[in-house]
């Protein structure tokens, strides 16, 4: 399901053509080098530094921190080595990515980039003729066998409205050349597609045309390139799924073998790769694989057309254990508040456990009487979800490694409706260093915000890599001149006393920022509740003084405000969690961020709560080895969306007085490349406060 490509031996690969990686990393990138003499690009001492320690660690297959402050140019300084690297070695190099918005630069700006500087040398221009993919899940693609066996099929597995809805992929699939879900406009309906997508056992290569079948197609681009652009959380889901290891222990890389690996936007890493090393089943994953064997509303799936009474009664049942067992948790544990930790069995019985067993045997008895073909590895991939389910189920009522792994349910989704059961690793870091740092090869974590007070020990030891050479680059754009930094140091301190009072003078703070400053602001906030409380008193005055208002969580993506605001000019974007990293507006349309509190995340989550115990046990300070460094991780980003190229120019405003009333508060100071903060309040802030004009 994993390997794309196809190697089935376990042995190392004959040694590789030299790299020459470190040689025209040293030409590109040097004063009055390649990149300047034939494209007229500036030299930056910081890039090439960095493009030389990247192709050294490639060379070596050695691993990498680096820190690259922003404007220092890391995307360039890791493609153009790495990209040599690839071709000379016939390697696959994987660049892995936390946002949209960065994959969509890297594969529409950047690679394209790549192809002029290597075009514009001689020695070079072989490298341009490189290979790229960028690796999306299967469910993303359309399965023209699948799709064929559906409309032949379409009676057992689809009411009758939904002919028309299938009749529509069909003749989309006629045209497309992707086949990727998101072309099809309006999204088709998710009980539709799930019976015509890739991620089944039944798109294969023996069971597809491969010049018609998209994905068959995808696959053969991913095996033919020599650079793969990917996310982190398929990354991390791929890795589960089996990865290069599955190869076999001699077989060195990451994905695929033989491949290395560069990780941009690495401070996401410990978080991502914590979200997928667990357990999530959720009440409504379970009826929908369910009922995809058979629903008894529509009598219609697999069981259907390859089952008996029997067989599909046992669906039934596994069905009605699985409502009682969702809904007792529901009542049980999550009647007072959304996200309970789990921390010993017997908090419900095992009701699913014989009906599960029952149906697995009834599946995998069914597909051994079948023929060899795509319906029987259907059946048999069926069977194989339906006896995962159970034993993870029973790993989770056992909580079974409590030590090592934290358990919780929660309610999710829009309506809250669903309930789910979770795990986590609570120290991730011998996950991340067996699964990236220990498969034979060169793995590159960068991003511009990987040291916690000046110090990269902190997140060498999140991720296991204390033995990892590291190196840090600053921002070479001159901060001192492009940037103000304006504290207020009179904003109550929150706390549950002062909590209208502080939100008030909030509120002011905000309004009084973004009255006097011209251009765009993004305010950042740190809780929900807050973030809309202000907006119910800020929103109509912006209306009045026709700014463009925007915040998060009501109508738009991330990505569609981000550009929104871009479009704006002179827009107001309110945001929280995700915002504080990853927004990229530059220009005058964000010419202000505003800090509203210090991002300090409360451990209540089960996974802090856990950390937190699990360091304190060992006699160490949550606060300064948890708390702390994660804050000033996210303050450095949201920090880090204002000067964004050289030509930018803005203020940070930060409404929180703890920078300066709390000891730890010079640290997030010292965080900023603007040293000079100028401290306000009330009383002289028309005074002190002087933005841009």
């Amino acid at each position: 399901m994993i390997g794309l490509r196809d190697d089935s031996s376990d042995a190392l690969p004959a040694p590789p053509p030299p790299s020459r990686a470190p040689e025209f990393a040293a030409k590109l990138f040097a004063t009055g080098g390649w990149l300047q003499t034939s494209l007229g690009l500036e030299h930056r001492p910081q890039q090439e530094k960095m493009a030389r320690a990247v192709a050294d660690a490639m060379k070596s297959d050695q691993s990498l921190l680096f820190e690259a402050g922003t404007g220092v140019g890391k995307s360039l300084a890791y493609l153009l080595p790495g990209i040599i690297h690839a071709m000379d070695q016939s390697r696959q190099m994987i660049v892995s990515t936390h946002t949209i918005a960065l994959q969509e630069q890297l594969d529409q700006k950047d690679l394209p980039l790549c192809r002029r500087v290597f075009s514009a040398t001689e020695a070079t221009k072989p490298y341009a003729a490189f290979k790229s993919a960028v690796l999306v899940g299967k469910s993303n693609y359309l399965c023209t066998s699948r799709l064929a066996a559906a409309l032949r099929d379409k009676n057992e597995f689809f009411a009758t409205p939904e002919h028309e809805e299938l009749q529509r992929i069909a003749t989309w699939a006629a045209t497309t050349t992707e086949g990727l879900r998101h072309e099809l406009n309006p999204a088709p309906l998710p009980d539709v597609w799930e019976l015509v997508n890739a991620d089944s056992s039944g798109c294969a290569r023996k069971y597809c045309n491969c010049d018609q079948c998209p994905y068959q197609r995808a696959r053969a681009r991913i095996r033919s390139a020599h650079l793969i652009i990917v996310n982190h959380s398929l990354l991390f889901a791929h890795i589960n799924a089996g990865g290069a290891a599955a190869k076999g222990e001699n077989s060195r890389g990451v994905l695929f073998p033989d491949d290395f690996v560069v990780l941009d936007e690495a401070h996401t890493v410990p978080e991502v790769a914590t979200d997928h090393c667990g357990l999530r089943l959720s009440s409504y994953g379970v009826d929908r694989m369910l009922k995809y064997l058979y629903n008894p509303k529509t009598r219609r799936g697999l069981l259907q057309k390859h089952g008996d009474p029997v067989d599909r009664q046992l669906v039934v049942d596994v069905l009605e254990a699985a409502h009682h067992f969702f809904a007792f948790l529901d009542e049980r544990l999550l009647t007072q508040q959304p996200l309970v930790r789990v921390r010993a069995e017997g908090f419900a019985e095992a009701w699913m456990d014989a009906p599960l067993l029952a149906l697995y045997k009834s599946v995998r008895n069914r597909a051994d009487h079948m023929d060899d073909g795509r319906e029987r590895d259907e059946l048999l991939e069926q069977a194989g979800k339906v006896k995962t389910l159970q034993t993870s189920l029973r790993a989770f009522l056992g909580v079974a490694d409590p030590d090592k792994t934290v358990y919780w349910v929660e309610r999710m989704g829009k309506r809250q409706n669903i309930v789910a059961l979770r795990t986590a690793p609570i120290d991730v870091a011998p996950f991340i260093r067996d699964e990236l740092i220990k498969r034979g090869t060169s793995v590159v974590f960068t991003s511009a915000t990987l040291a916690m007070g000046g110090k990269i020990e902190p997140f060498q030891a999140r991720i296991g890599a204390q033995q990892v050479k590291t190196a840090v680059e600053h921002s070479p754009f001159d901060f001192e001149k492009r940037m103000r930094v304006f504290v207020a140091a009179d904003v109550p301190l929150p706390s549950a006393q002062d909590a209208r009072l502080a939100l008030d003078v909030l509120t002011d703070y905000i309004d009084f920022c973004t009255r006097r400053t011209k251009g765009g602001t993004l305010v950042l906030f740190t809780s929900y509740f807050d973030m809309k409380r202000v907006a119910e008193v800020l929103e109509p005055i912006y209306d009045g003084a026709h700014r463009p208002f925007f915040m998060q969580g009501r109508d738009y993506s991330r990505t569609e405000l981000a550009r929104q605001l871009r479009e704006a000019g002179n827009g107001i974007l309110f945001g929280t969690d995700s915002f504080w990293t990853g927004i990229d507006v530059p220009g005058d349309a964000l010419s202000q961020v505003i800090i509203t509190r210090l991002p300090f995340e409360v451990p209540t989550h089960p996974v802090l709560e856990a950390r937190t115990e699990w360091i304190r046990e060992r006699g160490g300070n949550p606060f300064n080895e948890l708390t702390l460094p994660d804050a000033l991780i996210t303050f450095r980003q949201g920090i880090g969306r204002l000067i964004r190229t050289a030509k930018d120019r803005g203020v940070i405003t930060i409404l929180d007085s703890r920078v300066t009333q709390k000891a730890y508060g010079r640290l997030f100071l010292e965080c900023i490349p603007q040293k000079n903060a100028v401290r306000m309040n009330r009383e002289n802030r028309i005074e002190r406060f002087q933005p841009f004009i």
